[in-house]
């Protein structure tokens, strides 16, 4: 098959969430099978290294003037199979993606409305295959002599991209382009839906017959158009597929009701950046069959964070400071963990209320908390590593990755059950000797400490309980291969469709 991402995130080149993690780790997976072709087309936003000019030009209408955008390509590929483009326009060329400290960029629908376009002309103009080689196997990149073609499927990313859809209805195959070309939409967060005023609309350069399909209470709404259009609709696990039918498809739950027989949900993989046994951020290896090195990461943690080296549990917070992620009720439960012998690590930035609380948490509990406001990439795999305890109260949470990484780090998570919390993290029933974590049902603070409880209670009285849980944790498969199985399948599903 020949599959191509259009995402406003690809990592490691730009990244803010799991989008990003997901388009820079799915089409690898894919590509792993050497059955595919893949692409993935983003934006330029800087100048990356090892990114080389492809030489193609493509002049787009939008907003009632061309635009020339640039296709680069990144040099080195993880399989000769997967390839990375990069459109070049000025507009992409800003310190962040959707925003600054000022808000969300005004021109914003003509960037992703360009980036749109663009990854539809890449997949039939931009060469990066080649025949194969003698030997059966894919040609060099040298040899690159074919674009992807016009046969593809291209897997769209929530409102950033939903427009391809809508373009390959209304300008493409009416000109006889495309026509075979199937949509996937991904949805990682159906709160982030793409509103923009009904008078931009001329500047999508389509008639105004397709005004109904983004009209959204007389508001332009990416997101729906996308969802309306696409063929199929994934949702990052099949919990959140089933609650943005309701409430938390903030307004679209009608109609991601109506797509219910094209909406299904497939729970994220996790690359080999996280895994214990190999992870060059920590203090020491470990494995589910050895978990020696475990004990000196967290000893190691909390020396690097001025803690004292003692045999209590670690608690431990990674996520964006934000009402979503139920930080909030982290602080109302606050003043009952520290009245046990314990210790807690947050790190995260976001919300400046939030920010200040955490830094008061540190200096009325000096003794016994940590804030680190901002970002560490390796400090976050220190603290997986080191931890005993991960919380993630989530309001929502559509995937979530962070439990993932803490059950292979051998990191109990503690989370709300929503979206993939509730797919991922089976609550512990030493009965059947079954289960990961704790996840509590009733968005509350009581609920939440009562999870809290039975967690500590665990790691103080009973010990071999403890060891099993994080191991059925270590070596569950939350590999990327797995989830990439089931999205081979909704591709040629989908391909059947337009056949």
């Amino acid at each position: 098959m020949n599959i191509a991402f259009i995402a406003a995130e690809v990592a490691p080149w730009s990244k803010t969430g799991g989008l990003g993690d997901v388009c820079g780790a799915l089409p690898i997976a894919l590509a792993a099978s050497g059955a595919h072709r893949i692409l993935t087309v983003s934006p330029r936003y800087k100048d990356y290294p090892d990114v080389v000019d492809t030489g193609v030009r493509v002049q787009l209408h939008l907003f009632g003037q061309n635009h020339e955008v640039r296709f680069f390509r990144a040099v080195k590929s993880a399989s000769p199979n997967c390839h990375h483009l990069f459109v070049d326009h000025p507009s992409f060329r800003r310190a962040g993606i959707y925003g600054d400290s000022n808000g969300a960029y005004g021109d914003n629908l003509f960037r992703f409305a360009l980036l749109s376009r663009a990854g539809i002309e890449a997949a039939a103009l931009v060469p990066l295959f080649g025949a194969p080689a003698s030997n059966g196997g894919p040609a060099s990149l040298e040899e690159a002599r074919f674009p992807l073609g016009e046969d593809v499927v291209f897997h769209v990313n929530d409102w950033h991209t939903a427009l391809v859809p809508l373009y390959l209805e209304a300008l493409y195959r009416p000109a006889g382009r495309f026509r075979r070309a199937g949509t996937v939409l991904g949805i990682h967060n159906a709160g982030h839906q793409g509103n923009f005023a009904a008078h931009q609309f001329p500047g999508l350069d389509i008639s105004s017959r397709w005004w109904p399909q983004l009209d959204m209470n007389g508001e332009l709404n990416l997101l729906k158009t996308g969802a309306v259009l696409a063929d199929k609709l994934i949702a990052v696990s099949p919990n959140y597929a089933r609650e943005i039918c309701g409430e938390l498809g903030f307004g679209l739950g009608g109609i991601f009701s109506a797509r219910g027989r094209d909406l299904l949900g497939i729970v994220n993989g996790v690359g080999e950046d996280w895994n214990p046994a190999t992870d060059p951020h920590i203090a020491a290896n470990f494995s589910a069959d050895d978990l020696s090195g475990k004990a000196l990461c967290k000893r190691a943690l909390q020396r690097e964070l001025g803690l004292a080296e003692r045999d209590v549990p670690i608690l431990a917070v990674i996520a964006r400071l934000d009402p979503q992620k139920g930080v909030d009720l982290l602080m109302q439960a606050l003043p009952w963990l520290m009245q046990h012998d314990l210790q807690l690590v947050i790190l995260g930035s976001g919300n400046k209320a939030l920010e200040q609380q955490m830094r008061e948490m540190e200096w009325t509990y000096p003794d016994k908390a940590r804030g680190w406001v901002g970002f560490n990439e390796a400090l976050a795999h220190r603290i997986e590593a080191g931890a005993d305890l991960f919380l993630m109260p989530s309001r929502f949470e559509p995937c979530g990755l962070n439990q993932i990484y803490s059950m292979r780090y051998g990191t109990v998570p503690v989370v709300h059950a929503t979206g993939g919390l509730a797919d991922t993290v089976e609550t512990l029933d030493p009965s059947r000797d079954r289960g990961t974590g704790w996840a509590f049902r009733h968005f509350d603070v009581q609920p939440f400490i009562d999870a809290l409880g039975w967690s500590l209670l665990t790691w103080w009285r009973f010990p071999d309980a403890w060891r099993a849980m994080q191991q059925r944790g270590m070596r569950s498969d939350w590999s990327w291969e797995r989830s990439a199985e089931r999205y081979e399948a909704v591709y040629a599903e989908v391909l059947s469709l337009r056949a």
